[in-house]
């Protein structure tokens, strides 16, 4: 696997407490031994290990995420449908059927059971690989620095005549437990004469508002009434949306004041239910480790500590961003290079998109350039308004063609339409949606805002800001030749001309294409652009003699970033020998396309797209990343860790 380096995860200080749940359990089944060892090899050093305690039949606490074995172990498998084994439960006031702990002793489930991950968007290549672990199993085997055990059902147990409280007491001499959680207020009453101050009670609060069992009283009311908790408890733990409320539509609300609560009543807080693959609200643009910093980084605002399936994240946002070094503008590697703008929050090449790519700390801005019907060259992400715009939904609708030379399929392409058409108030950008398959759409209440961009607009955007240069894109130029008549590089090289760039040396100008063609053409014309090859994906290595070619009319070369690496079922094999013929050829060498949402990295990097960031940035030293989300990219340059700042 691919991970942070060891000196990214030092926290500072009294810094928030990373709280592995079950280990790191994003990618390894919950509470196995070796989602337990991971999270302490790729967290922080003082990373607590969350342990959900579940009782056997003969009374002995294991480790496992539900008290119902049908989620989170192969009893299913093991045990056929309507064996005896099977029964039926009312948990948390519903019926559940299923394979329960206490109806199994613990041997039976250690020689018998293996788990499997409970979270069945989660990859399967670990199930069945680990058994159970009991408590004190996990201490011995493991040796976490810090135990956390929380205890879910304490009633629940009590009814079926075994005795949660007497376990707990009984190992807490031999295993050295650092915190207990439950949302029974009466069991942690009941076990703290027998805790000892070593060891911290936490009231958890659920992600409902039912009621407590052991005190017959709401969470709703028990949240109002923090001071009698902490006659019992040393801190609460309550879900991440009882700090950040979120809207309906799934943005953030003001944040409330439980968190001052807590610290006013002498509690500390912990907040719960962080995931890195978990649709997370569209202010973070999918990213994991901005949703850490929002709980973390702002002074007394911070919580205490956070649980979370992916420790590695909440290592890396509490030592190494929370607080981010000042932004430096001297555009060193790698660079910053947008896609279509900031287009992972914005529709591609709009001004929203522009502007904010500058704002969010992009080196380089881009333009997928291309004509309308009357010549006016323009940004825009595909020359198939289908793709980019609602065009489908206007006047405009009714002029589709088919051109073989571009797509076989009927499509409205920029050519169709003159500036004007496309200036039409009726005509919106679309935001682009590329993991849609996936049900992730990007920041829906800006889908359909922006303003198309003339490629003169955008050579002025380009020309007032903190930028090293523009990176401007020419494909289908033989088309617009032959076809339309048009003549791209003569009218792009006049446009760069008159908007002053070939008499300044400030702003690098880079043209890419993957027509050598049109790359071959400019270089005998002896412009000053540096010029770019983008290779065709999947390509996993290169010949000298093919290199070579590509040095006669490029310097860089643009790759799909899944051309570095073998995969198998989203899992990286091995690196390929691309880079290492790219960079001994003395080609710079761009990264492409980098994206948030977490079904677009393998496996390896851990639903987190700083972590797939770090590995290009360090352990391939790429001198670009092209990128839908220049803010995430900028964020890590300016990491306390590494010295990118």
């Amino acid at each position: 696997a691919h991970r942070i380096s060891p000196e990214i995860l030092q926290p500072a200080g009294d810094a928030p407490l990373v709280i592995a749940k079950g280990g790191f359990s994003g990618v390894f089944p919950d509470s196995s031994y070796y989602a337990f060892s991971f999270a302490l090899l790729a967290s922080a050093p003082d990373t607590s290990l969350w342990c959900d305690v579940q009782l056997t039949k003969d009374g002995v606490g294991i480790c496992l995420r539900d008290i119902n074995m049908s989620n989170c172990t192969n009893a299913a498998q093991v045990y056929p449908v309507k064996n005896k084994k099977e029964a039926k439960y009312v948990i948390d006031g519903v019926p559940k059927t299923g394979y329960f702990s206490l109806d199994f002793t613990l041997s039976e489930i250690q020689t018998t059971l293996s788990l499997t991950q409970g979270i069945y968007s989660r990859t399967e290549r670990f199930d069945t690989m680990y058994s159970i672990l009991s408590v004190t199993d996990f201490q011995s085997n493991v040796k976490p620095p810090s135990v956390w055990l929380n205890v879910q059902r304490d009633i629940f147990y009590k009814q079926h005549g075994l005795n949660m409280r007497s376990y707990i007491v009984s190992i807490l001499k031999s295993v050295p437990v650092k915190y207990i959680s439950s949302p029974e207020l009466g069991f942690l009453k009941s076990i703290s004469k027998r805790a000892g101050r070593r060891t911290k009670l936490v009231f958890r609060f659920p992600d409902n508002f039912l009621s407590d069992p052991s005190t017959n009283q709401t969470y709703s009311s028990l949240s109002k009434n923090l001071t009698f908790i902490k006659t019992i408890a040393s801190g609460i733990m309550v879900p991440k949306i009882y700090i950040w409320p979120v809207t309906n539509d799934n943005y953030l609300q003001p944040p409330t004041s439980f968190v001052q609560d807590a610290h006013s009543a002498g509690l500390e807080i912990y907040a719960s239910d962080f995931a890195n693959d978990r649709i997370i609200p569209y202010n973070y643009s999918y990213d994991p480790l901005q949703e850490y910093l929002s709980f973390i980084s702002d002074g007394g605002f911070s919580v205490d500590g956070v649980l979370t399936d992916y420790p590695i994240t909440a290592s890396e946002a509490i030592g190494c961003f929370a607080d981010l070094n000042a932004s430096k503008a001297d555009h060193g590697k790698p660079l910053i290079i947008s896609h279509n703008g900031a287009s992972g929050d914005y529709p591609d090449c709009t001004d929203l998109a522009y502007q904010n790519a500058i704002k969010d700390g992009a080196d380089v801005i881009d333009c997928a350039l291309q004509v309308t019907k009357d010549g006016v060259l323009i940004c825009m992400s595909s020359i198939n308004l289908l793709d980019t715009t609602n065009v489908q939904m206007t006047p405009f609708s009714s002029r589709t063609s088919v051109v073989p030379e571009i797509r076989d399929t009927p499509g409205i392409f920029t050519f169709n339409l003159t500036w004007n058409d496309i200036s039409d108030s009726s005509l919106k950008p679309k935001i682009s949606s590329p993991l849609s398959t996936y049900y992730l759409v990007r920041n829906p209440r800006y889908t359909n805002t922006g303003k198309f961009v003339k490629f003169s607009d955008f050579l002025e955007y380009g020309k007032d800001q903190d930028l090293s240069g523009i990176m401007i894109t020419i494909e289908n130029a033989a088309f617009m030749a032959k076809s339309l008549g048009f003549d791209v590089l003569e009218s792009l090289t006049t446009a760069l001309n008159d908007a002053g760039y070939n008499n300044q040396t400030t702003k690098e100008v880079m043209i890419q294409s993957t027509d050598s063609a049109v790359l071959v053409k400019l270089k005998q014309q002896k412009a000053k652009y540096k010029l770019v090859y983008t290779l065709q994906p999947g390509i996993g290595d290169a010949s000298a003699s093919s290199l070579a070619d590509v040095k006669e009319f490029a310097e860089a070369v643009v790759v799909d970033r899944s051309s570095f690496f073998a995969q198998s079922v989203h899992f990286i094999i091995n690196q390929t020998s691309l880079l290492t013929d790219l960079q001994s050829a003395g080609l710079t060498v761009y990264a492409q396309v980098f994206r948030n949402e977490f079904v677009s990295q393998p496996w390896d990097f851990f639903g987190d797209e700083t972590v797939e960031i770090n590995n290009y940035a360090q352990s391939l030293n790429v001198d670009g990343l092209i990128t839908d989300f220049p803010k995430t990219v900028r964020r890590y340059k300016r990491n306390s860790c590494t010295g990118l700042g």
